[in-house]
């Protein structure tokens, strides 16, 4: 039986993961005590001591946690933003090809991808691929998303009684277009330039909708709605990314669609001259710890719908 460890499972993101492994009965959770669970010699035991390890840190902390390690059996599942366009490190997104879900499998290091990075990535990758949406292309990248995905402090002000009536409408933010994840964006998807991003924080626990307008002047050639879906049908078979047209709620997409899930429902609407790419999920699931779940799965060689909710 696989031995697992949680670095961080007191955050959002790893108390997730640990409530889709407490059931399982084919690995065995390495737990710490409250008092050394932030002890470096202890966590440093438990790391090398499991077959495969968890990291709900922060970039610093992880990566002194993967410094840790000093065995070369231990894989190494990283939910922070340190190591997804590192350099030795597959990307946990095993939908987008053939040769990602190998070298995820076949990987030591796997970083688990950005929430908002997910959508935008599985919107644009296949596309790219397929030869149709130009690399050079000037795209922008609307994100709604719940207050869960700032972690506990945000979490903490959302839910404070005495909180600012600021939070009681959206709230845009990565005004500066510097947002963390948009390294990833364009590293994993092989555009020229990072997107004109848009993330919007709102008064929901959790969920995520990600848009990205899309005009014919970005394309290679002529292509219409059934096109961009056919595209999507073929590169997402495995049934944790789906695609499903026309799944509006009389006029309205809600981004809390999908919450408490480990799925991701991709969309296309609009119109043939404005077309609207979208895709909805869980920032806490598919968007990072059903994500991360996904890929232990794959590692472990088990079905990758193991333990997730679908």
């Amino acid at each position: 039986m696989k031995k697992v460890f949680i670095d961080g499972a007191q955050g959002t993101t790893g108390l997730r993961i640990h409530d889709r492994l407490s059931e399982r009965t084919d690995i065995e959770l390495i737990r710490l005590p409250d008092e050394v669970r932030k002890d470096p010699t202890a966590v440093g035991e438990a790391l090398n001591q499991a077959d495969i390890a968890f990291l709900c840190l922060p970039d610093d902390a992880a990566r002194e946690a993967v410094g840790l390690v000093k065995n070369d059996h231990t894989v190494i599942l990283d939910t922070s933003t340190a190591h997804r366009t590192a350099a030795g490190w597959a990307y946990g997104f095993p939908e987008l090809s053939p040769e990602h879900r190998s070298a995820l499998t076949s990987s030591h290091r796997i970083a688990v991808p950005g929430c908002h990075a997910s959508g935008f990535i599985a919107l644009v990758y296949p596309l790219i691929r397929a030869g149709l949406l130009k690399k050079d292309a000037d795209l922008s990248c609307f994100s709604l998303t719940g207050y869960s995905g700032g972690g506990r402090k945000m979490i903490a002000q959302y839910e404070s009684p005495d909180r600012s009536s600021l939070l009681d409408a959206p709230r845009q933010y990565g005004l500066t277009q510097q947002h963390k994840h948009l390294k990833e964006m364009v590293a994993v998807t092989g555009m020229a330039s990072a997107p004109a991003f848009c993330p919007i924080v709102s008064d929901f626990y959790a969920g995520m909708e990600v848009t990205v307008p899309l005009f014919p002047s970005c394309l290679l050639k002529k292509a219409g709605i059934q096109d961009i879906v056919d595209i999507y049908s073929e590169a997402y078979q495995t049934g944790v990314v789906k695609v499903c047209q026309g799944d509006d709620e009389e006029g309205f997409l809600s981004a809390g669609a999908y919450s408490g899930k480990d799925s991701m429902v991709l969309s296309v609407m609009g119109q043939e001259e404005r077309m609207l790419l979208v895709a909805r999920y869980d920032n806490l699931g598919k968007g990072a710890s059903g994500a991360a779940v996904q890929c232990m799965n794959l590692v472990l060689g088990a079905a990758e719908d193991t333990g997730l909710v679908l």
